[in-house]
């Protein structure tokens, strides 16, 4: 039974709150910090829990007042609203009571690759660079370049960008995978519509307890930063390129006059990359142990498509088409897609859980 379910929620959020207030632990900033987190993630199940619990209540005392002469059509009234209520409860629960994504309230490494399409896949980058800024911005959260590459004529060979903002990873997961484009390039002189593709990854910043690197599997070389053409923009060995030798993963970061600062910037992206293969590594052998679809899905395959004469776009994974591509793009309106997005992965998970 649901009420069954909640109690718990209720009384581990009771015994926390009179935790917070022993001077013992008061003390301990530590455990203070930790009891505090532990609270605020249950938050929003107390919160709904409480409400139906009393909404339940509603429900019995209302029924016990259907036959007064004076009070049963307002408790008629009444009990509607509250069975109505009780359904609108039961639906947000059942997707609270979902288990978490570990990586929902981190920060994020947004990483955008030109792929095939040479000069114009380097300009889609720009686009949707500016679009996913522009998302950011919308929603509060802060945001910094921590490498780029540019493209020969305009936008990106490759941009990586760290978002901060609680939640950013539970809002953006959903766009790593292959982005497809569908316009007539800048460089185009007979008006010919071009596809070419970028790749997206989304990586969850890790702190230093989440992932260890022996420092032996490094080899780090440090080398003049260059610009178009390879020319030196410095006169300085500031450039740092980090290579992972177990797995090959290589970083490279030139962007700040600092040696030091390059070095922990793709020090930052190494760590989020080794991590996020650890993740693949570990959704694979759930999706083996459980034969369903479970976190973000594939990675490297085609998600979306963007078909500029057509002003559409289209997600393939929920079969979702909006004829309002431009309006997306130049607002960084992505909610429109990634609310049925989040939306479609709950109801999976709701499906699963047999909730």
């Amino acid at each position: 039974m649901l009420r069954d379910k909640l109690r718990p929620f209720l009384d581990r959020y009771n015994e926390i709150t009179a935790l917070l207030s022993d001077p013992d632990i008061i003390n301990d900033i530590d455990r203070m910090t930790k009891l505090s987190k532990e609270q605020s993630s249950i938050q929003d199940i107390k919160n709904a829990a409480s409400e139906y619990l009393k909404t339940l209540d509603d429900i019995e005392e209302n029924k016990l007042l259907l036959d007064d002469a004076e009070l049963g059509e307002l408790a008629k009234d009444e009990l509607k609203n509250a069975q109505n209520r009780i359904v609108e409860l039961e639906n947000e629960i059942k997707i609270l009571l979902l288990p978490k994504d570990p990586n929902d309230d981190k920060n994020i490494f947004l990483e955008i690759r030109a792929g095939t399409g040479g000069d114009e896949a380097a300009l889609f980058v720009g686009d949707l660079f500016n679009a996913y800024i522009r998302y950011a911005e919308a929603r509060g959260y802060k945001f910094e370049i921590v490498s780029q590459s540019e493209g020969s004529v305009g936008g990106f060979k490759e941009v990586i960008l760290l978002i901060k903002g609680q939640g950013a990873y539970s809002r953006l997961k959903f766009e790593g995978g292959t982005h497809r484009v569908q316009r007539v390039p800048e460089t185009e002189s007979q008006g010919r519509v071009h596809t070419s593709a970028v790749t997206v990854a989304i990586m969850p910043e890790v702190q230093d307890s989440e992932i260890q690197i022996n420092p032996n599997d490094l080899r780090i070389d440090v080398m003049r930063s260059s610009g178009h053409g390879g020319q030196s923009v410095n006169t300085t060995d500031s450039a740092v390129r980090i290579t992972h030798i177990p797995t090959g993963l290589v970083v490279t970061n030139q962007d700040g006059k600092s040696q030091h600062k390059n070095k922990e910037a793709a020090m930052k992206v190494l760590k989020a990359r080794l991590y996020e293969m650890q993740e693949a590594e570990r959704l694979e052998k759930e999706m083996s142990e459980r034969k369903q679809q479970v976190g973000t899905g594939d990675r490297s395959g085609r998600i979306r498509t963007y078909n500029f004469p057509q002003n559409r776009i289209s997600d393939h994974r929920i079969n979702l088409t909006l004829y309002r591509l431009e309006a997306i793009m130049a607002a960084g309106l992505f909610d429109e897609i990634i609310d049925p997005l989040i939306a479609n992965a709950q109801a999976q998970a709701l499906s699963a859980a047999g909730l």
